[in-house]
């Protein structure tokens, strides 16, 4: 059961390790942006921050 459970990761990992640097990039921006939110327990919208994270990347 195991090592199916760490394939299961694996799986879900790899877009994100084979994944050009910026996209790499943006993915750690949004997924600490959303942490952060979850620590604060905030609701508020976060598309517009997204929106800018990845205008950022894209310039």
């Amino acid at each position: 059961m195991k090592m199916s459970q760490e394939q299961n990761i694996d799986d879900v990992q790899e877009p994100i390790i084979n994944a050009p640097p910026e996209v790499r990039q943006i993915i750690e921006r949004v997924w600490h942006l959303e942490k952060n939110r979850l620590d604060k327990k905030s609701n508020s919208p976060i598309n517009d921050d997204i929106l800018t994270i990845v205008k950022e990347a894209v310039q």
